[in-house]
């Protein structure tokens, strides 16, 4: 029997059971554009689920997908390998620096989540040593299973049971829109050194390039190079979070390059596979993995996922490289962010409190949350999908964005602006 504040049997995630009824349902999408059950289309701002890094419905990796389809859906990976899974691996290690080589294929970024802490604290024990605390962003998100939950300090994903190894939180120095100073750089790097000075030797430091669910919070210049020579002076490993930076979200195809750094763990999910198949992979340095042949139980990895690297998902991530290659798209997040993020900057509005972003992730925080729910509205009226959070709006649209859509999506969101602004008077 069905309540009368649903009209689905449907459970949605994250999202309050009085508002499931009465959606937008999105019925067809092409491109960078969705339609929704009333025939109306919208600019998608947040790339399906800020992963259709690629579009909707792009023919290359459809073809993808079906071919792997006809050839060989899948096979039991504690059994056999398979090519597109190889491949993957392969090519991830040439395009990954140093020394991460070695890969895990699962199918979400909570699973790469959990992953690397059970290979960063395994590996610990591997050698000897007795280290198993983690260090993680207050306003971190690494995903929403038991483990990952425990890394994040945020109020929505506060897990309710105990933490299974000393996790420490580190808050941020100063308001974001005031991370990106000398003076805030210099200010986070002590609480991450204080952290890594005090208590118990820390196994590892877990870090998103530019913290996404947590504000879309861009990071002052530099600081993850500093971060690794912290880490380094204290022996902890350097994990960095790329599920939702990686694969040219931030216009580089990983967010870790604009500080030229080589972390030792690296979580990849979402723009993998284009958001076409659910994947995801982590990718370790080889050290790393060389200890894992005196694992007391297994002599190696005791975690994996029946469909963990998926032959038909591998297949369209194979693709999807070839597709950000060969279209530039990591070249076009970086030009296309930059003109939507200077487009933003010259709108003028006590609404909006700061414009901060990098690549084709761009935020707008505004002057409370009501402001962030009635300006999203406002603007999908306009025809542009985002997405807000506790007074932040997030724009995040495919990396085939073009100098069109920027220039729409800047219309919208003045058009959006002005009518919010008009009826508050």
């Amino acid at each position: 029997m069905q309540s009368a504040t649903s009209t689905s049997s449907l459970w949605r995630p994250w999202t309050p059971i009085t508002q499931q009824a009465g959606s937008t349902r999105i019925v067809e999408a092409k491109g960078n554009r969705v339609r929704d059950a009333e025939g109306r289309w919208y600019i998608d701002g947040i790339s399906g689920v800020l992963n259709a890094s690629c579009g909707h419905g792009h023919p290359r990796l459809i073809e993808a997908a079906t071919r792997q389809l006809q050839q060989l859906v899948h096979y039991d990976p504690m059994v056999s390998t398979h090519e597109p899974a190889e491949t993957l691996a392969s090519r991830l290690a040439q395009i990954l620096p140093g020394e991460l080589n070695e890969t895990v294929l699962l199918n979400s970024g909570s699973e790469a989540t959990e992953a690397a802490m059970r290979i960063a604290l395994q590996y610990w024990r591997n050698i000897g040593q007795d280290r198993n605390r983690v260090i993680t962003f207050a306003a971190a998100y690494h995903g929403t299973t038991h483990l990952a939950q425990q890394l994040s300090g945020l109020p929505f994903t506060v897990s309710e049971w105990a933490a299974p190894f000393p996790i420490s939180h580190v808050a941020l120095p100063a308001s974001p829109r005031e991370m990106r100073t000398a003076e805030s750089a210099d200010a986070l790097i002590a609480l991450f050194a204080k952290e890594l000075e005090n208590g118990p030797p820390a196994a590892a430091v877990m870090v998103e390039p530019l913290l996404g669910l947590g504000g879309c919070i861009v990071l002052p210049t530099g600081f993850l190079a500093r971060l690794r020579r912290l880490c380094d002076d204290h022996g902890a490993l350097l994990i960095l979070d790329e599920v939702f930076c990686g694969f040219g979200r931030t216009g580089r195809m990983f967010g870790f390059e604009h500080d030229g750094i080589t972390p030792d763990l690296v979580t990849m999910s979402k723009g993998i596979s284009g958001g076409y198949l659910p994947l995801a992979a982590l990718t370790v340095t080889t050290p790393v993995k060389e200890t894992f042949a005196q694992e007391p139980v297994a002599q190696g990895l005791r975690y994996g996922h029946t469909t963990g690297g998926h032959a038909v998902a591998a297949a369209v991530a194979n693709t999807v490289l070839d597709v950000i290659a060969e279209e530039r798209l990591v070249e076009n997040s970086a030009t296309q962010g930059a003109a939507l993020l200077e487009g933003l900057q010259k709108i003028e509005s006590p609404l909006m409190a700061d414009v901060r972003g990098l690549g084709l992730v761009v935020a707008i925080e505004t002057d409370s949350p009501e402001s962030a729910a009635a300006l999203a509205e406002a603007t999908a009226r306009a025809g542009v999908m985002t997405r807000h959070e506790r007074g932040v709006i997030r724009i995040a649209p495919p990396l085939t964005l073009t100098a069109a859509d920027t220039a729409e999506i800047l219309q919208a969101i003045g058009t959006a602006v002005d009518g919010v602004a008009a009826s508050r008077r």
